[in-house]
């Protein structure tokens, strides 16, 4: 089994991220971050207290996924939710058991957090993503999931 090692993000794997984020958005048939978003993005992920956690999975040295996520708070738990924001492996790479970690690695932060929960959102056309989610134990919530863009609500 080759070896998979995970790595916060840093200053020194920031492009890395980047470069990732980027196959992600092409994955997703998404526009990736502009030059402004990027600038954002290192500031609120660097910062001393990131908006969102990021880590870069890498195999035998080379990045080939990430995870991101954040903290949310569940009022009826009273207990904080990671919720997971990204979680992505480049094609070539899936299947050698990198998501898998990734995934454990975050429960393993939920638990350290002490959260009651992890929820997480997949795009309904995402098959393969549902079948991993389903077999790492998730498992769909009769929820609608609802969104307002940046322009619905600047005045």
């Amino acid at each position: 089994m080759p070896e998979i090692t995970i790595e916060k993000l840093n200053e020194k794997n920031f492009d890395q991220f980047l470069s990732l984020l980027e196959k992600f958005a092409e994955f997703e048939h998404l526009v990736p971050p502009d030059a402004d978003a990027r600038v954002r993005l290192r500031a609120d992920g660097l910062s001393d207290r990131p908006a969102f956690k990021a880590y870069l999975g890498y195999l035998e040295g080379t990045p080939v996924a990430y995870v991101t996520f954040y903290l949310t708070y569940s009022t009826f738990l009273a207990l904080p939710t990671l919720y997971l924001e990204d979680i992505f492996v480049i094609e070539e790479y899936r299947n050698a058991g990198i998501g898998r970690k990734l995934f454990e690695f975050c429960k393993d932060e939920a638990a350290k957090r002490n959260c009651g929960r992890i929820d997480w959102m997949v795009l309904t056309w995402n098959k393969t993503a549902i079948g991993f989610y389903e077999r790492c134990g998730g498992r769909r919530l009769d929820w609608y999931a609802y969104r307002i863009e940046r322009d619905g609500f600047l005045k």
